[in-house]
């Protein structure tokens, strides 16, 4: 028999559902990219940045704050449009520049968990805001990944291992973005508005935003919006994901401590969305109808559970083919996985893919369907992976490997089958974050 590392088996389907399947996949991860490239940071900046965001000859100096995935092009994108030099800033990225801005103090902070260069840049961002003056002017400019990146406990005797068992315990709850990122607002000293409060000049925050627009202030944590939660919703959250069980002594003690101090009033100062992932779904829906799919749109299941996002979708999915052979499904925002204490390697977006995989198992495959779920920051959960693609073939293509996916979802351990398999998406760090998106096609 012809073996194909890919589609397996090539004798035990037709050479035209083959061929078929391998469009699928080729058109997904099409509309993917296409829609990663379109969300460009230059060019968003050069449809929103005007003459009226640059600070009028009243302000003697400007700064900027940089945090997040995407902080390293924030930045850039900035400072080419500005008509002076920097008089200083911080920025916390991912990785450390080639080449800095004059007058930026670079940090390369930790993600998904914080390390000592995201306390460091806290503290430099501090520092820095509390000796400005109002004849000054901030740019915050704030990404996805920003929480972890840039952080810095309210309580000073809390430890770096100490914040780094909560992110690890937040992360793997369950809980939705909005409300593990509640609970780090009234953990931090720069979060839920804490770092613009922090600030004595004028300020301004440009956003790329990775969390759903009704909860703007949960992007990265809120660092300078005000916070629409309280400490009453804080505690209520860590009681319902039974969080102290993971939290470590001190950690414990801050959240049960009644002194717990609610986030600052904080006046609304200029804020300006640069992308958010309706620009993600847009130039996806945009290739999936040059590539001549009918496009449905359904973000419903954000923040869902990833096993009830699949089957919702798949569902839908399959209630809409009968009429629209030829269908593209699209999907934004995020699904959540509820980690066990023992697990293997994948993220969300490969759990959701493998758990789509094990619902396809057994259909047809003379009429092909695809699914792909990938993150737009090209990284899946702690693997090297931005998500995966599956078929109804997967499952199959997976035993003749000697490897069972069932098994591998039930560990949390995507990854490894989807590489063996290679339907892994790997994009390496995009420097940018609008989210997930999840495609399903039907040619």
């Amino acid at each position: 028999m012809d073996w194909d590392p890919l589609y397996g088996d090539r004798a035990m389907t037709p050479p035209e559902s083959d061929a078929a399947r391998r469009k699928l996949h080729g058109d997904a991860r099409a509309i993917f990219h296409h829609a990663l490239h379109s969300s460009s940071i230059p060019v968003a900046f050069d449809r929103r940045f005007g003459t009226n965001s640059v600070p009028s000859q009243e302000y003697d100096r400007i700064y900027a704050i940089a945090l997040g995935k995407a902080a390293l092009p924030m930045l850039q994108a900035l400072h080419s449009r500005l008509p002076s030099e920097f008089a200083g800033g911080v920025c916390c990225a991912p990785l450390l520049p080639a080449r800095g801005i004059p007058g930026i103090d670079y940090y390369a902070g930790g993600h998904p968990l914080p390390n000592q260069d995201s306390f460091a840049s806290a503290a430099a961002a501090l520092r820095l805001l509390s000796a400005t003056n109002a004849r000054d002017f901030v740019f915050f400019l704030i990404s996805g990944g920003g929480s972890a990146m840039f952080e810095l406990p309210l309580d000073p005797q809390i430890s770096l291992e100490d914040t780094r068992s909560l992110y690890q315990a937040l992360v793997g709850s369950g809980a939705t973005i909005a409300e593990i990122n509640t609970v780090r607002k009234h953990f931090s000293a720069v979060k839920g508005g804490r770092l613009a409060a922090a600030s004595r000049a004028a300020i301004s925050s440009w956003l790329v935003s990775d969390v759903a627009p009704r909860f703007l202030d949960a992007l990265a944590s809120g660092p300078t919006l005000p916070d629409s939660s309280t400490v009453a919703e804080c505690r209520e959250i860590v009681h319902r994901y039974h969080l102290e069980e993971r939290f470590t002594p001190p950690v414990r003690a801050f959240f049960d401590d009644p002194a717990l101090p609610e986030t600052p009033p904080l006046a609304l100062a200029p804020v300006e969305t640069l992308l958010s992932s309706d620009d993600l779904i847009n130039a996806a829906r945009e290739k999936a109808s040059d590539l001549g799919y009918e496009v449905v749109i359904d973000n419903s299941c954000d923040d869902w559970d990833y096993g009830d996002a699949a089957r919702y979708l798949l569902d839908r999915f399959h209630r809409l083919r009968t009429g629209s052979p030829r269908l593209c499904l699209l999907s934004g925002g995020e699904v959540t996985v509820r980690l066990s204490h023992e697990h293997g390697s994948g993220g969300r977006n490969q759990q959701f893919t493998l758990a789509c995989a094990l619902s396809l198992a057994g259909l047809d495959p003379a009429a092909p369907l695809v699914v792909l779920s990938a993150g737009s920051d090209g990284i899946d959960g702690n693997s090297a992976a931005a998500g995966a693609s599956a078929d109804q073939t997967t499952v199959e293509r997976a035993q003749a490997l000697g490897m069972d996916a069932a098994s591998a979802l039930t560990h949390f351990d995507a990854y490894p089958l989807f590489t063996a398999l290679g339907d892994t998406l790997v994009t390496g760090p995009t420097h940018n974050n609008l989210r997930d998106l999840r495609i399903l096609l039907a040619g």
